[in-house]
């Protein structure tokens, strides 16, 4: 039997207000102390990298500029490595991540992700040496096949699942495993489809590629949990910036040369 009872229940003794979240979020602090802190890898061409002057430049650096500038407050860029990226985050080192950092339901369990700025998906660069016959990904789950992944990245997260019969090497850097696969010392590198196209352009005579992508990886900024009012309005920035034509100026400045 179900018992209905009104006005019994005493009042919770501390009641959160949306006052009192909004004074603990993010956006808030960030406007109060007058700067953005974002995190990224600079050296994710052409998302995050640095110029002949040293300075972090890209798609995503425009991005969080985009951002400080609509919050009317400086930016201050750390350069972390990858795998480091979210626990500098949840330590509050940052406030945000913007790294061409894919949304998984893995990485979801410990940050809150925006809805995607950008949409990709992991491709191939191949070694002519080891693989110069493969043509298919089901070709490299085979015994003997070596693929060369970065540390954290989703080809990292991934390629136990999909190539169980591979050896996987795991690098700190994105440039030592095209190393890896120039050399001939791996079969192959999964990762995302501007990168692959990119080196395998550089090294024609050492490589070809598999460019047609075998996963969807939407990148998307990543924040605290807990923290619906800096997610709302991060989200909202990116609904503006796409409706008002700022976004596509972005895209055809970086990527105009390279799809």
């Amino acid at each position: 039997m179900m018992v209905f009872m009104v006005g019994s229940a005493p009042a919770p003794a501390l009641a959160v207000t949306s006052h009192a979240i909004f004074e603990s979020s993010t956006l808030n602090q960030v406007i109060k102390r007058n700067k953005l802190v974002v995190g990224m890898e600079v050296e994710f061409f052409p998302f995050e990298y640095v110029d002949e002057k040293g300075r972090p430049v890209g798609f995503d650096v425009d991005i969080a500029e985009l951002v400080a500038k609509e919050l009317g407050v400086e930016i201050e860029i750390k350069d972390i490595k990858f795998n480091g990226l979210i626990p500098a985050l949840q330590a509050g080192k940052v406030d945000m991540i913007i790294s061409g950092m894919t949304r998984t339901l893995t990485r979801a369990k410990t940050v809150t992700f925006t809805q995607p700025y950008f949409e990709t998906g992991l491709c191939v660069l191949l070694s002519r040496k080891r693989a110069p016959e493969v043509k298919t990904v089901e070709e490299l789950n085979r015994e003997g096949r070596i693929l060369a992944v970065k540390l954290g990245t989703t080809g990292d997260l991934i390629t136990g699942k999909l190539f169980p019969n591979a050896q996987v090497n795991r690098y700190k850097d994105e440039t030592a495993c095209v190393r890896e696969v120039v050399t001939g010392r791996a079969d192959a590198f999964l990762y995302d489809q501007l990168s692959i196209s990119k080196h395998h352009k550089e090294n024609p005579e050492t490589t070809h590629a598999i460019l047609k992508p075998f996963t969807h990886e939407p990148f998307s900024m990543a924040i605290r949990k807990g923290d619906p009012d800096f997610l709302d309005w991060l989200n909202f920035f990116l609904e503006t910036i796409k409706t008002d034509g700022r976004y596509r100026e972005l895209y055809e400045k970086h990527f105009r040369d390279i799809l």
